[in-house]
């Protein structure tokens, strides 16, 4: 890929998250893809973490804004008394999806709930962000062969009934991580660059050297806009 220029020099920024149960692996799937780097330690993320990195798609170069947040606890059911508790989950649910226009849905492989609760994440996913959102569906631990409980085929039927794309993916071993990601980011691009072409056809356009959000005014995920005479 070549080496890049500053890590605040970029020509695009893309906020994508990571949804899925807990300890269906989406820490390591981050931490592999941002560092290279894989923990044993099975412990569940608190709170919100993220970590950027940037790949070349074309000529230009792509920053992905990586979003994490805890998994399966997020279901559970909030006593009706609990009404501000239950305000402050759905603020929160609503931070972490704004501005997001990719998602790894991730479940594993060796356990089948993580698959059926897919639905709703999915469900979750597309009340609270815009309809062109690019999504992955990402079964993980494929390295435990021997443990399967999803089927490879299943959930390509599944993808393809929900428009989504599809990899399976081992944190463990590496694999497919780096397809996962470089290809969500990808089809990302392709999406912003035709809105790009869209909004230059419009003499009303914004001039050059602004910054064009995509999606929403809180949107994280933009597009630099540079000058014909800019570096």
């Amino acid at each position: 890929m070549g080496a890049y220029r500053a890590d605040d020099d970029y020509d695009y920024l893309f906020k994508v998250v990571l949804i899925g149960d807990s300890g269906v692996g989406k820490s390591n799937l981050l931490s592999r893809f941002t560092r290279n780097e894989f923990s044993l330690e099975s412990k569940s993320t608190i709170g919100v973490e993220f970590a950027t990195r940037s790949i070349r798609v074309d000529d230009n170069v792509v920053k992905a804004q990586i979003w994490d947040t805890a998994g399966q606890e997020r279901y559970s059911i909030l006593p009706h008394c609990m009404q501000i508790i239950a305000i402050l989950y759905r603020a929160i649910t609503s931070a972490y999806y704004r501005g997001a226009v990719g998602a790894l849905l991730v479940y594993d492989v060796t356990r089948h709930v993580t698959f059926e609760n897919v639905e709703r994440w999915l469900k979750e996913l597309r009340d609270h962000t815009d309809s062109n959102i690019v999504i992955m569906l990402v079964g993980n631990k494929a390295d435990l062969r021997h443990l399967r409980a999803v089927s490879t085929e299943d959930a390509k039927a599944f993808a393809e009934r929900e428009s989504t794309f599809f990899m399976e993916t081992s944190a463990l071993e590496s694999m497919n991580v780096e397809n996962a990601f470089t290809e969500v980011l990808t089809q990302i691009y392709r999406v912003v660059s035709r809105k790009a072409l869209d909004v230059g056809d419009d003499p009303a356009a914004l001039p050059k050297g602004q910054t064009i959000n995509v999606g929403a005014k809180d949107d994280v995920s933009a597009m630099k806009k540079v000058g014909c005479c800019s570096a």
